[in-house]
């Protein structure tokens, strides 16, 4: 069976889940192993052999799993009763809700930040995927938002789990991104999320958790409720694809988690 990271909070609360590593896949080169995105240049048949792996690891059924075409912004869709993978699969956004028992939202990530929302009191989740354009225009919080108004959600039942991604010492930022980030925490009266060096000429490296999780703690989300499951996607490549240190050809990680009733 695959290895998957998961979160203690998710699994306590009785939610399959997972964010993929990079091991016990087909693909191979630059893709290997486990790349989970047939867009990217691998051989189509290999990834959908690599979904039905994970799918089993994870324990939902692949034909159920969706997503939509990530454009780094914040728009997030509802998936409803009756719709189908490939009509979604079509819609730019980048971010994904549901209620419906047993349908599987997933993200594509190899340096951004997978965020994974679910609701034990109604069994609704959202899967949200987080690059820095994406969080400062606030894709999670616009998920937390469409939970509560769908699904009656109040953010402090709500558990968040955020998954492996690449960390401040390795993300490396210019000037004009880090005032952009650092207007956003201001807006949810966060310090700053980005980090800076005494060392003259040194860059800013940006701190996409720390952002995100301050976001969600000013909706009301409970500090205790949400798991930062580690992992740095740059500075593993034995565990994790990473666009940044791999300069674009490399393979996409999925997160995923399940609905319930």
């Amino acid at each position: 069976m695959l290895d998957v990271v998961t979160s203690a909070l998710l699994r306590a609360a009785g939610f399959a889940h997972g964010f993929s590593l990079r091991g016990g896949g087909l693909s191979e080169g630059a893709f290997a192993s486990l790349n989970l995105d047939v867009h990217v240049g691998d051989d189509p048949a290999r990834v959908q052999e690599n979904h039905r792996r994970f799918a089993a690891a994870v324990g939902y059924e692949p034909e159920r799993r969706f997503e939509v075409t990530q454009v780094h912004g914040a728009r997030c869709v509802e998936v409803r009763e009756g719709d189908e993978p490939a009509a979604l699969r079509a819609l730019e956004a980048d971010a994904l809700v549901s209620g419906v028992a047993g349908v599987a939202l997933g993200v594509r990530t190899a340096d951004c930040v997978p965020v994974l929302l679910a609701d034990p009191r109604s069994g609704a989740v959202a899967a949200a995927h987080a690059g820095w354009r994406g969080a400062v225009a606030g894709v999670v919080p616009r998920a937390v938002d469409l939970l509560r108004d769908r699904f009656g959600v109040d953010p402090v039942t709500l558990y968040c789990a955020i998954g492996p991604h690449i960390r401040p010492d390795a993300f490396e930022i210019g000037e004009e991104v880090a005032a952009e980030i650092d207007a956003a925490a201001a807006r949810c009266g966060a310090a700053s999320a980005v980090r800076r060096s005494s060392v003259a000429g040194a860059k800013p490296h940006a701190d996409l958790a720390a952002l995100l999780t301050a976001q969600l703690v000013a909706l009301g989300v409970p500090p205790a409720h949400i798991d930062d499951t580690g992992g740095c996607t740059f500075a593993e490549p034995d565990r994790f694809y990473s666009h940044r240190r791999d300069q674009g050809h490399t393979g996409r990680h999925f997160a995923v988690i399940v609905a319930r009733g």
